[in-house]
């Protein structure tokens, strides 16, 4: 498995920075590849992306979110990955976001493109573009303040 951990920092509170992050259907706003995500319910999200030339469909499931600190999940159906976004105050209005993706390459375009480090440059590009599009707004478009608690089996 793929293994990538990259940081930003926005200059944005941290509560707009992880209140933009509850907004999934927005991630192909900045996300690359991203085509679509439907938030099924306050835990599954169904995705689809087009990622190094291939189409890729898959559901992820929350399993761990804390207000202004956290978002975790990992697939449950389709494509093969997990990871968890966390969130830093670093100082008054800023913030550090950091990213930790595991994934799966499929195939051998995948694997060779993991070799190369395209996942890496990927996960960097979508903070940087989360970080222009966050502070361009100045504000989060919409916000989820709920919490889902880690399942302590898994």
């Amino acid at each position: 498995m793929a293994s990538v951990q990259e940081s930003i920092e926005v200059d944005v509170p941290t509560r707009t920075a992880y209140n933009q992050w509850t907004q999934f259907e927005e991630f192909p706003r900045f996300m690359e590849g991203v085509e679509e995500v439907q938030q099924i319910d306050d835990t599954h999200l169904r995705w689809r992306a087009d990622l190094w030339g291939k189409h890729k469909e898959w559901t992820a499931e929350i399993t761990e979110q804390r207000p202004d600190e956290r978002v975790a999940w990992k697939n449950v159906e389709g494509a093969d990955n997990a990871g968890v976004i966390t969130f830093h105050r670093i100082g008054e209005g800023k913030a550090k976001v950091t990213a930790q993706i595991d994934a799966e390459p499929e195939g051998m375009v995948e694997s060779a493109g993991d070799l190369m480090g395209m996942l890496d440059r990927r996960v960097k590009g979508d903070l940087q573009r989360f970080k222009e599009f966050v502070e361009a707004r100045g504000k989060e478009t919409g916000e989820w303040r709920g919490e889902v608690d880690q399942d302590p089996t898994s």
